[in-house]
């Protein structure tokens, strides 16, 4: 569904977005009718607001065409979900570039093999993992190259806020 311009029309004077104003103080704390109180960890945080209240139409339009369908996004969701726990993230980084078996990674985490088995079940479910047999032990690797690419990047992301 486009949204209409004319619907949004605004004298030429009120078309133009001013410039972004950088304000030195916590959203939280704006009255509102209910009024809220801060959650923030940091007020001190700069938010930068669009001074404005223009619809740009051609840019809502255009990301609506490109924004994902909610399948999609469910999805995406439950992938990083897989990944908000410690203690898989930390099976990935062992896997990461390494096949192991369960005992390997119970001694490496000082985990029971019990517990490590059901966060590779949880792993194995949103196929970041693989698994293969060999005689009586199951050794676990990536899924695939995509998987190491998100962990790398997301540490490399990290490493670069804390410089």
């Amino acid at each position: 569904m486009e949204i209409e311009e004319s619907k949004h029309k605004k004298n030429s004077s009120e078309r133009a977005c001013k410039e972004e104003t950088s304000v030195n103080k916590c959203v939280c704390d704006e009255e509102s009718a209910n009024e809220k109180k801060c959650k923030c960890a940091n007020k001190d945080t700069k938010v930068k607001i669009c001074d404005c209240d223009v619809i740009h139409i051609d840019l809502v339009n255009k990301a609506k065409s490109k924004a994902l369908d909610e399948e999609k996004l469910l999805l995406i969701s439950d992938f990083y979900k897989a990944l908000s726990d410690s203690t898989r993230i930390k099976i990935v980084d062992l896997l990461n570039g390494n096949e192991l078996c369960v005992c390997d990674i119970a001694v490496i985490l000082n985990m029971t093999k019990s517990a490590v088995s059901h966060q590779l079940k949880n792993l194995r479910e949103m196929n970041l993992i693989k698994s293969r047999k060999q005689g009586k032990e199951v050794w676990y690797s990536l899924a695939d190259d995509h998987v190491r690419e998100v962990f790398e990047i997301s540490l490399e992301h990290i490493k670069e806020l804390g410089e």
